[in-house]
């Protein structure tokens, strides 16, 4: 059963991930405009994220705007968007149930077993909204990199990968992380039984009664 120092360890990897995930998913720069190639358009900058998209001018002037539609949106904004939120709501989740079987709290009772497995499926769940992330993060950058090497497209229209997926990684990684630790506190089976000798049963009188 691992210890409260652990356990504290874990949790705190898990909330600082869960922290760079909300910030990856509210800041507008998941993708950037790229400066690859020749004719390429310097004077103004080009972000976009899950709900905005943002304009940066040479002069320092930064205008951005939301999206009006969601059906509007491409595919792959839209799944992102909704599976980042639901990592989001999972890491929520988590921390409650893992605050619950910390040893270092009150809550969840005094049976430390009982506390030990809640911790543990905060852990799990820690581990579960990482991989949705991660997942996410990742697909949305195989899109960029497809984008960007597709031959059809305009070069002066390609973007590269924005600090916004970096730092979904790297939440990401911290939320597994954390959450492997937290899993750590799998109880283990204290009750055993032991070897029990078998109960001596009373000898048969010796004394025969005659007739």
């Amino acid at each position: 059963m691992a210890n409260s120092g652990l356990q504290l360890l874990g949790f705190s990897m898990a909330l600082i991930g869960w922290v760079g995930l909300l910030a990856a998913t509210a800041i507008p720069k998941w993708k950037m405009s790229s400066y690859a190639g020749d004719n390429i358009i310097t004077s103004q900058a080009v972000y976009q994220g899950l709900w905005m998209d943002c304009v940066t001018q040479s002069t320092g002037l930064i205008s951005c705007k939301i999206y009006d539609s969601v059906l509007a949106l491409p595919a792959s904004v839209q799944a992102t968007r909704a599976l980042m939120v639901v990592s989001l709501v999972l890491g929520f989740i988590a921390m409650i149930v893992a605050t619950m079987g910390m040893k270092c709290t009150n809550c969840g009772g005094d049976d430390k077993t009982k506390k030990a497995r809640i911790a543990m499926a905060g852990g799990i769940i820690f581990i579960v909204a990482g991989l949705v992330a991660l997942t996410v993060c990742s697909w949305y950058g195989n899109q960029i990199v497809r984008d960007f090497y597709n031959p059809l497209g305009i070069m002066n229209t390609k973007f590269e990968f924005g600090p916004a997926i970096f730092i979904g990684w790297a939440g990401s990684a911290l939320v597994i992380l954390g959450g492997s630790l937290l899993s750590c506190s799998c109880p283990r089976n204290e009750n055993k039984t032991g070897y029990r000798a078998p109960h001596s049963y009373p000898k048969p009188s010796s004394n025969k009664e005659y007739v």
